[in-house]
């Protein structure tokens, strides 16, 4: 992996979802194996959500995760800085779901205006994750929720080799067939290797003033939920 890759502006960053935004959902489905659909579940049930609770959905992309946590009855908020993504995800919409262009480094939103906030699989995206989780914070209600899902670091040792053995030879391969972007996924690869492991971005996340961090694996560790509390 070259620095030069995972020191992408956030605008390459932007353009390059731009670029994958019509297949995305698809290539999404055939590389997790449809596990995206189990990860999404999760999420809204971590987030525990209430009808007429106010929810923002952060680097909600074609606002498949959005819809899916409409279905709680909460008020979804779906931010992302992709207008392709955002494109696609007008028409994927439902009742209870308004999309917003932002950038996750200044929210365009007042302090304290949501229940809770969630990020799956964009935090690893953004130019400063520290910053980026401040800003959920600060719009975050004081005793809000946040829900973190990224990928991390498999837990057993045999299958954490073949999972990364994968993600750096197999995933480009695949997405050649799917994707619009091929060479999107290389950098995606790149930058879920280059990520933290568990207990390193629950240290990243209390240290951006986030209370009672805790975390759970799923699918043995290819991908872990983060749940913290905004302080009173």
């Amino acid at each position: 992996m070259t620095r030069a890759t995972l020191d992408k502006r956030p605008a390459d960053v932007a353009a390059m979802f731009d670029d994958v935004a019509r297949r995305y959902d698809l290539t999404n489905a055939v590389l997790s194996l449809g596990l995206d659909r189990t990860w999404r579940t999760a999420v809204r049930e971590a987030l525990q959500l209430t009808p007429g609770e106010r929810v923002l959905d952060l680097a909600a992309g074609t606002a498949t995760s959005s819809t899916a946590l409409a279905r709680t009855g909460a008020d979804v908020v779906g931010c992302d800085f992709s207008l392709g993504m955002l494109q696609v995800g007008r028409g994927n919409i439902t009742e209870g779901v308004d999309l917003v262009a932002g950038d996750a480094l200044r929210l365009p939103f007042a302090d304290g205006v949501f229940d809770a906030v969630t990020i799956s699989f964009g935090l690893r995206n953004t130019a400063d994750p520290d910053l980026a989780l401040r800003e959920m914070s600060r719009v975050t209600r004081p005793g809000g929720r946040l829900v973190v899902c990224e990928f991390s670091s498999p837990t057993w040792p045999p299958f954490r080799t073949l999972y990364l053995e994968y993600l750096m030879r197999l995933l480009p391969r695949v997405a050649q067939r799917v994707s619009s972007d091929p060479a999107a996924y290389v950098y995606l690869a790149e930058s879920i290797r280059a990520w933290p492991d568990q207990v390193a971005l629950a240290e990243q996340v209390a240290g951006a003033g986030w209370s009672k961090v805790a975390w759970r694996n799923l699918t043995g560790g290819i991908v872990a939920l983060h749940r913290a509390d905004n302080p009173d």
